[in-house]
């Protein structure tokens, strides 16, 4: 059984299906990647899955249990995390404060936990006393990355993680990336650089027009002539 499924998801925004029966899956200790053309209902996918999104048909599960009803601070309790392409780090609060405010569903072992993340991230373990605002880019990613980890997630979500940062940065946050799947959390994860994504992906998902297009292991979309063709630039 798959970790977390988001199954034939219909729905959208205002009244306007973005999604059409589709469905994402994320494994355990396995990467998931949410690909594909501009407003082909990437992230409106990773937000139906937390619960930011209206779905009139379709189920999302966890461990087996139906949390489509759920709001997303109850899906936080039941073991995901969401951290947004934008607006994802208090700027006037310092690294370490950002990173305790991911905890504020715990009451024990945060400390243990803040070590971990500054295991991963070992430059924000530099810089907690410095205000987030003051952060480069891929900089205050890793600090919404590691404050998504903080509330001891199952699975990861990551909307466009390495979007407006330069590809030495991009690198390094992909690299990040498949150090906390090491660590025992799921990632699932959309990306604008298909090819980047799917080259450390498990599984990918290529999402045209809201609907599933291609689905396979990540490598083997990349060598797949239909998706470098349409998709991957040749």
């Amino acid at each position: 059984m798959s970790l977390l499924i988001g199954e034939n998801m219909t729905g959208g925004y205002e009244g306007v299906d973005i999604l059409h029966q589709c469905t994402v899956r994320a494994e355990e200790g396995e990467i998931s990647v949410i690909v594909g053309p501009n407003g082909a209902g990437k992230s409106t996918a990773m937000k139906a899955i937390f619960g930011m999104v209206g779905l009139h048909s379709g189920t999302v599960w966890i461990n087996g249990e139906d949390i489509t009803r759920l709001s997303p601070q109850d899906r936080v309790s039941r073991g995901m995390a969401f951290v947004p392409q934008t607006n994802n780090v208090f700027t006037s609060m310092t690294v370490e404060e950002n990173l305790e405010m991911g905890a504020f569903l715990r009451r024990d072992r945060i400390p243990e936990t803040l070590d971990q993340v500054y295991q991963l991230f070992p430059a924000l373990k530099d810089k907690r006393r410095q205000p987030a605002g003051e952060l480069s880019g891929g900089q205050r990613q890793q600090v919404a990355i590691g404050r998504g980890l903080m509330t001891l997630p199952k699975v990861l979500m990551l909307d466009e993680p390495t979007a407006g940062v330069s590809p030495i940065v991009k690198d390094e946050l992909m690299y990040r990336i498949t150090e906390v799947v090491r660590t025992g959390v799921s990632i699932l994860m959309v990306e604008q650089n298909a090819r980047q994504a799917l080259s450390i992906a498990d599984t990918g998902y290529v999402l045209v027009q809201g609907k599933n297009h291609y689905t396979g292991a990540g490598p083997s979309l990349l060598q797949d002539p239909d998706v470098r063709r349409s998709f991957l630039g040749g």
